[in-house]
């Protein structure tokens, strides 16, 4: 089964037919899915599947045991309504990869396995890269038991009905110290390619980025009887704090974004009492973010002290800037014949496994529109099968 096969295999897993946008939540059955085309295409290939304790997948080809591993591959859980690169195209690549290898008789000295990494969106339960945190430590199994989806339940009752035992969850040392490497190919969430001209490019570090919750508070009353100058609208504080964050983003060269809000009691004719929205912040470096953050902070409760509401923030997800490993970029890098570097605004699982140690690099692949998380989201196949050499060369690099 070749790449435009298996591509063709997956897509419609959690496909909306209206918007052309996908819907793969964490352990949702378009997830569980995803997992069962994962699984196939690993048996269609005599590789042996390792989901560990935290819902991670691994397909080996060689033996897991004996250390020092090249790892490949990327998630398969999307945001509401994304595109459908954006993660699924590391792992069909890895695979595809992997056929390529095996097509040119090539025999890894190196074990090889291709990740699919569980809940790296963050969409359902609020963390992003949940199942790479959790397998390197940097998210506690304990407070992720705690974290609940938009209906309530908490992620140790979606595991239960899973079948999956959430006593599991956490690090797992023996695991992450097999992991020699790990080379994550992706869909540029950008232009910096198309500017350049050139199909694949290699990360250099991923931005400081994070998410925070503001909440804020007012009195609920009736929308047609309540003058406005008797109004203690959260609403009208959270619009101006939305303004804001798009004024100190663009001072500071940043990035600012509220794409989730949710309000209470949400009816059409009534004064919210209550207004929820979630701020994504990223920058070049973790002070242009602390200060951006700052910034719309005060603003808002200024604003709110005007408007005789309430804010407060807290922090959800908070990662620092990561920088790959130098000389396996610099090694990618010559092995690819001197493809341009760049650094990005996103988080992947790429950053969590360097940030725990294990040395990681990027590659990506040229998407003419820039555009992600969108249904919108697009690489010319030409360009994916470049993808697939690119990776077939890097594997061969590093393994064989």
């Amino acid at each position: 089964m070749g790449f435009e096969s298996m591509w063709q295999a997956l897509a419609p897993v959690g496909l909306d037919a209206k918007t052309g946008g996908y819907n793969r939540f964490a352990w949702d059955d378009a997830d569980l899915a995803c997992r069962e085309w994962f699984g196939s295409a690993a048996k269609d290939r005599s590789m042996s599947v390792v989901e560990d304790g935290n819902g991670n997948l691994f397909a080996w080809w060689g033996d897991p045991d004996a250390g020092d591993a090249v790892v490949t591959g990327s998630h398969l859980d999307s945001v509401p309504d994304g595109g459908a690169y954006d993660g699924p195209l590391g792992v069909v690549s890895a695979f595809a990869a992997v056929d390529m290898l095996r097509t040119r008789g090539v025999q890894p000295r190196r074990p090889i396995a291709v990740a699919c990494f569980a809940d790296e969106e963050g969409t359902r339960f609020g963390v992003a890269c949940a199942g790479s945190r959790l397998l390197t430590g940097a998210l506690p199994p304990d407070q992720a038991l705690l974290m609940h989806d938009r209906g309530g339940l908490s992620l140790a009752e979606v595991l239960h009905t899973r079948a999956r035992d959430p006593r599991r969850l956490g690090p797992d040392p023996e695991l992450l110290g097999g992991i020699g490497c790990f080379v994550e190919l992706h869909i540029e969430q950008g232009r910096s390619l198309v500017h350049s001209g050139v199909a694949i490019g290699v990360a250099t570090q991923i931005w400081p980025h994070g998410r925070w919750r503001f909440e804020f508070r007012g009195r609920a009353d009736h929308a047609g009887t309540t003058a406005m100058a008797d109004r203690c609208d959260p609403m009208l504080t959270y619009a101006m704090t939305a303004l804001a964050a798009n004024k100190q983003a663009r001072l500071s060269d940043a990035r600012a974004t509220f794409g989730r809000v949710e309000v209470s009691p949400n009816g059409t004719n009534a004064i919210p009492s209550r207004v929820q929205a979630w701020l994504d912040a990223r920058g070049r470096d973790e002070h242009v973010v602390s200060d951006l953050v700052g910034a719309i902070h005060r603003q808002a409760a200024a604003r709110a002290r005007r408007d005789g509401t309430q804010v407060s923030l807290s922090a959800e997800s908070v990662t620092g800037a990561v920088a790959f490993d130098v000389a396996l970029r610099d090694r990618i890098v010559t092995a690819l014949g001197g493809v341009p570097v760049l650094d990005t605004g996103a988080g992947h699982d790429a950053g969590v496994l360097q940030a725990a140690g294990v040395p990681a690099a990027m590659l990506f692949v040229r998407n003419p529109t820039g555009v992600s998380h969108s249904p919108e989201e697009f690489a010319e196949p030409a360009d994916c099968l470049a993808g697939i050499e690119a990776l077939a060369a890097v594997l061969t690099e590093l393994a064989a």
